[in-house]
């Protein structure tokens, strides 16, 4: 069993898959950072101030008219529907998907074909080349 654990720790699709995992939590905070201090504003703007983030249903007793209120009946584990919090995540959501799509049908491509150089040719495809020239002229 030990010898298989090995094994599996030491295939190269492991490592690759723990760097995708970390390199994905980093772009995580990035698109999060973009999100809330970019694209929130300027939809708060476009909406006339509304701030999503605050908006809940309260199911409970206590007052959630400020964000200082939300909090505090959060710490308070009063039950409450966050909406809100819901359309920044789908929104969230849809910039990272926008940025994969631009990811995976742009970038890719540029990067494959500047990654993607021709190798020279083999002795024995030189030599073939030379007898090919040579028979064309006769």
């Amino acid at each position: 069993m030990l010898n298989d654990f090995k094994a599996f720790i030491a295939r190269g699709n492991i490592l690759d898959l723990a760097i995708a995992v970390i390199m994905g939590a980093a772009f995580g905070a990035i698109v999060k950072t973009f999100t809330d201090g970019i694209i929130m504003p300027v939809i708060g703007f476009l909406t006339g101030g509304i701030d999503f983030k605050d908006k809940v249903i309260n199911l409970g007793d206590m007052p959630v008219a400020t964000p200082e209120q939300i909090a505090a009946a959060q710490t308070a584990k009063q039950p409450m529907i966050m909406y809100g919090q819901f359309i920044n995540d789908v929104i969230t959501f849809l910039i990272v998907a926008l940025v994969m799509f631009a990811l995976a049908r742009y970038a890719v491509k540029i990067f494959n074909s500047f990654a993607a150089t021709p190798s020279p040719p083999t002795g024995e495809e030189v030599l073939l080349a030379e007898i090919r020239d040579l028979l064309k002229t006769k």
